[in-house]
């Protein structure tokens, strides 16, 4: 008599229990709690194919339609290495927002991570801090805080350069980009004021403790600090041998440099300034920011309600209220006694928001990303206030035409 096969699993126990050890159905059962109509299916499949048809079968599709295609993982490959050897982002993010653009959809970041070792296109690195770790600081709104810093660079002789930047902190737009043999306190001065003539002047500004910025610690104002002082614009420093206070300013000048790295080296300052502006316009409009949630800086600083300087704050009498877009898209703000109601579109509706009111006009701002949802000129006479963004954007469509 041939020796009974081994069981493995609770279902070859059952079916050899009632074949070799003389139990019924019933009885088996009753010892294994199970139904007498799930052990009458195992000894039918016990009967078709033996014990092996007992185990549960696999039912993993033969084919699945979301899997990644070849086409798409070459492009994955070539996006990464095209990216790298331009000097710009390559990581997962990066790719995935050209995939979006060239396909209107990409895989998930995880995904295209898996990709990027297996190429050898990633080296390993040691586990990094926990992201709980950090703690970043952002201004709430354009114009809250520029930060300002120079970085050294070097032209094709070798001969050193310095560049000196402005970014808005909100939004990290690149608000000035510009080469000197060496940087002076009237350069900075020189370099504020050509910023303020483009985007207004801001609230406060944020920088290191060089000379050209500050003269605290020799009991003094220097030109910078006696400009930003009459114009009411709040000065902050960062603390002595702590460069992560101007942390967005100091990451930026590595994305700077990485890309100057693969540009051909300057041969002078006016080579390397139009390598400069270049690089500006690329920045600022083409290129998507992690922090900005993917999107482009200047998309950032044109989306929300810009800061002003503290005096203007002081001399401008307005409210801000917390309230939420109703299910028809409308706000509701009571003004000298009398309701009146905000149309700020349905596609708004349940969004929170604040407002922000004056003597002229109504912002409605989305408290999540900062965007103005609407605006509206105070009518005391009318009831309802229509949004006047729509009819600025339906004037303009009209001229293109």
């Amino acid at each position: 008599m041939s020796p009974l096969p081994r069981p493995n699993s609770q279902r070859q126990v059952i079916v050899l229990s009632i074949l070799h050890d003389g139990l019924t159905p019933t009885q088996a059962g009753l010892r294994f709690g199970m139904s007498r109509r799930h052990i009458h299916r195992l000894l039918a499949r016990y009967k078709a194919g033996g014990l092996e048809a007992l185990e549960p079968s696999n039912k993993r599709p033969h084919h699945n339609p979301r899997a990644l295609s070849g086409e798409l993982r070459n492009e994955i490959i070539r996006l990464r290495t095209d990216l790298l050897a331009q000097g710009l982002d390559a990581g997962a993010a990066s790719i995935a927002w050209h995939l979006k653009q060239n396909h209107g959809r990409t895989p998930a970041l995880s995904t295209i991570w898996r990709i990027l070792p297996g190429e050898g296109l990633v080296t390993p690195e040691p586990k990094k801090r926990p992201k709980a770790y950090l703690t970043r600081f952002e201004a709430v709104q354009p114009n809250e805080t520029w930060q300002s810093d120079f970085t050294h660079w070097r032209l094709a002789d070798g001969a050193d350069v310095e560049i000196i930047n402005g970014l808005d902190d909100h939004s990290r737009l690149l608000l000035s980009c510009t080469v000197f043999s060496a940087i002076t306190g009237k350069i900075v001065i020189d370099s504020f004021n050509a910023c303020r003539s483009e985007y207004g002047t801001p609230f406060s500004t944020l920088t290191d403790n060089g000379n050209v910025y500050t003269a605290r610690f020799t009991r003094g104002k220097n030109g910078f600090e006696y400009l930003l002082s009459e114009l009411e614009v709040v000065q902050k420093n960062g603390s002595p041998a702590h460069p992560q206070t101007q942390g967005k300013i100091e990451r930026f000048h590595q994305t700077l440099k990485k890309w100057l790295s693969q540009q051909k080296p300057a041969k002078n300052l006016a080579a390397l300034q139009r390598q400069l502006d270049e690089f500006k316009t690329l920045y600022n409009t083409q290129r998507p920011h992690r922090a900005l949630e993917m999107k482009t800086p200047q998309r950032a600083y044109e989306a929300t309600i810009k800061a002003t300087p503290k005096v203007a704050k002081e001399k401008e009498h307005y409210r801000v209220r917390h309230d939420s877009v109703d299910k028809f898209g409308k706000l509701s703000l009571r003004r000298a006694g009398i309701m009146h109601h905000l149309g700020v579109g349905i596609e708004q509706r349940h969004k929170k928001v604040f407002m922000i009111v004056d003597h002229y006009k109504v912002s409605v701002i989305e408290k999540k990303t900062g965007e103005i949802l609407s605006r509206h000129e105070i009518q005391p006479g009318r009831s309802f206030w229509t949004n006047i963004l729509i009819d600025e954007e339906t004037k303009k469509s009209r001229k293109a035409k």
